[in-house]
């Protein structure tokens, strides 16, 4: 059997790897991922949905087919332990509770399109990770499942609002594991524990087939790794519009995993030092900025102080106008197919403010808010002329201290400003926008954390990310650094 150590030295596309060529089975394999999990999760709370048994039934038949010499080896992650965050990515006869009590019994009949595709690309998934309720958080403390700590620092957020993912793949449970980004929480996860996280294009990965977009277009899926080739591979295994999508990103020029390794070229970088509302950033994270910076400008890239003139204030209330008419239609329909009205009773305070917003906002409040995101998508093409990739921390703090942004809040102004402006005032933006952008994890700070390093880049151009990643997954490797648990 695989031991902890050698498990954990394998990125998902060598745990693949190794199981195609029968170095490994894909029941030890599995069996790693289950002894691990159970070893750290009582004390990290990162998976709050086990399927264990189910996941053991799938890798018993992978072998009995196997050694039958029948078809065993199909789709580029056959074998690999998955985690499916706790928010869409329905997986049919399984709980999906979006973090909430009010769909604590919510059991989907039907996969999502994105878990289709997981299955097609071989993925076992083993399980379903904490988030924050309706992924309105950029810590995970649902009052339904409790608080996800950072593997690095147990008095720290792991991040949200996918941070049982990013804490599971700290944790070494597994390489790689779902996330989805609606204002950067695949991102800010994944800057919180030292791990890679993209998020991609608008469009890139589908949302279907109950919505046609998450969010009006501001969220997206993808996962948190520890290479940047499992990103790149698994992309290539998600991408690409269902029937019946309202659009789709333009087509890559080749598969994302060609890119890694790819040579760049001389990439013009702006460097930003501050958020995009010009407001300074913790000292940390702007010794992490200058440090990628300098590490850029190394590698023959050329960078620049430069920051787009956005409009700030109008974009952040556009989408705060889209996500309260957003949550409110998700409550309104939850309860209507309970057969009740709509309370405060069963979601959290800041949930409920949400959801009241929603109620009050008219239809020509909406327009309006999608008419400035789409101005602030081309103010940003603007920029991008310019330039090919836009240089700042992820986020304004290293990880803050849980309980630091509070769900349970009756200001929605005041939990408002400590989130989007206090803390992530750089990742929205490439939400509003639809840009991909991503996080990597190229600074540590004096006590101890991750403080990851963001990079925006055009519509549609996860290709140029991609390359100058595994540029950087090269030059400053951060594999093997990782938090020390039992």
């Amino acid at each position: 059997m695989i031991t902890f150590a050698e498990y954990r030295k394998l990125d998902a596309t060598a745990l693949a790897e190794a199981i195609a060529k029968g170095d490994l089975g894909a029941d030890e394999v599995l069996e790693a991922a289950i002894a691990r999990a159970q070893a750290v999760n009582p004390e990290l709370n990162a998976i709050v949905h086990e399927q264990y048994d189910k996941a053991r039934n799938w890798a018993r038949n992978w072998a009995r087919n196997l050694a039958r010499n029948e078809d065993a080896s199909d789709g580029p992650f056959k074998g690999v332990p998955y985690l499916l965050k706790d928010l869409g990515a329905f997986d049919a006869g399984e709980p999906c509770t979006m973090g909430s009590r009010l769909w604590a019994d919510f059991v989907p009949d039907h996969d999502a399109t994105y878990t289709e595709r997981c299955k097609a690309a071989g993925l076992v998934i083993m399980g379903r990770t904490n988030t924050p309720e309706l992924g309105l958080n950029a810590t995970t403390e649902p009052t339904l499942h409790g608080a996800t700590p950072n593997p690095w620092n147990p008095g720290h957020s792991a991040g949200g609002s996918s941070g049982g993912s990013a804490a599971a793949v700290a944790a070494g449970i597994l390489p790689m594991a779902h996330a989805t980004d609606g204002g950067g929480s695949i991102r800010i996860p994944a800057a919180n524990c030292g791990l890679f996280g993209l998020k991609p294009t608008r469009g890139r990965n589908p949302a279907g087939p109950d919505v046609g977009e998450g969010w009006s277009g501001m969220s997206t899926g993808h996962v948190v790794s520890r290479s940047v080739r499992d990103s790149a591979r698994m992309m290539d295994c998600t991408h690409g519009p269902a029937p019946g999508d309202p659009y789709a990103a333009p087509p890559p020029d080749q598969p994302f995993i060609e890119e890694v390794g790819a040579d760049p070229g001389q990439l013009r970088i702006a460097l930003m030092t501050d958020g995009f509302d010009g407001r300074p950033l913790d000292p940390e994270c702007i010794r992490g900025v200058e440090d990628a910076a300098k590490l850029c400008a190394d590698l023959g890239h050329r960078v620049e102080i430069a920051r787009p003139a956005l409009d700030v204030a109008a974009v952040l209330q556009a989408s705060r106008t889209v996500i309260a008419g957003n949550v409110w239609t998700a409550v309104r329909l939850r309860c209507e197919a309970l057969g009740r009205e709509p309370s405060g009773q069963d979601v959290e305070a800041v949930t409920w403010a949400f959801a009241q917003e929603g109620l009050k906002s008219s239809a020509g409040d909406y327009a309006a808010a999608v008419m400035v995101m789409h101005q602030c998508g081309r103010q940003l093409a603007a920029f991008f002329a310019d330039y090919d990739l836009i240089l700042s921390s992820t986020l304004r703090h290293p990880p803050l201290p849980l309980k630091a942004i509070d769900m349970q809040d009756t200001d929605l102004d005041h939990y408002w400003q400590a989130l989007f402006e206090d803390e992530i005032a750089i990742t929205p933006f490439y939400n509003s926008t639809g840009c991909p952008a991503m996080t990597v994890p190229l600074h540590m700070s004096a006590n101890g954390l991750p403080v990851g390093v963001h990079f925006g880049a055009p519509f549609g151009d996860e290709a140029t990310l991609f390359r100058l990643a595994a540029q950087l997954e090269t030059t400053a490797p951060w594999f093997d650094r990782v938090p020390d648990l039992n």
